[in-house]
């Protein structure tokens, strides 16, 4: 596993037009954790691809018709099988934190990388899924040396009482014993 040109190879490459450019793109030093299902709770489908591209069908169950119009994206999916999908290049700014703030800094898309869990926030998550988020770090860790371990964080975190992935089932003390 690579990163060539601000794609992370061999991921599965499925671009979303739901991106900008970063105010300084030299300026990647967090590493956002989320959780995503569609519909919530159910794995294997298509609809994060066609949230994230959006081309989600407000027929194709009930709790689409209220998020079909929404504009996001992150820059990684990694599924429960490991498999890994990259919907935005590094250098540009995913549209996944939202309103956020983390240590005083507010807008953290400006600044962060999104990485997206096939998962729910009362599901455990897989062991390749761990596997893979590992290496990524690794991977992200020495290509941008503005990140580090100590400024890796969840969606919770930097959005407190918006959001509440990835959950209690996210185990950050097994992400963090693999080493990096």
């Amino acid at each position: 596993m690579n990163i060539d040109q601000h794609w992370l190879t061999p991921a599965t490459h499925t671009p979303s037009p739901n991106f900008d450019e970063r105010a300084d793109p030299m300026d990647i030093s967090l590493i956002v954790i989320h959780c995503i299902s569609l519909p919530p709770g159910e794995f294997t489908t298509p609809y994060i691809d066609d949230l994230f591209c959006n081309r989600l069908d407000p027929e194709g169950h009930p709790y689409f018709k209220d998020i079909y119009q929404f504009t996001v994206s992150a820059h990684l999916l990694i599924k429960r099988s490991g498999e890994v999908v990259q919907y935005v290049p590094f250098d540009k700014r995913a549209w996944h934190a939202g309103k956020s703030v983390y240590e005083g800094r507010e807008r953290c898309n400006d600044f962060s990388i999104g990485i997206e869990l096939e998962g729910a926030e009362w599901l455990p998550y897989t062991d390749e899924q761990y596997t893979q988020l590992s290496e990524i770090i690794k991977i992200l860790l020495q290509a941008y040396p503005t990140l580090s371990p100590q400024h890796i964080t969840g969606h919770s975190d930097i959005a407190p009482g918006r959001k509440t992935d990835p959950g209690d089932s996210f185990d950050w003390q097994r992400l963090f014993d693999i080493p990096v």
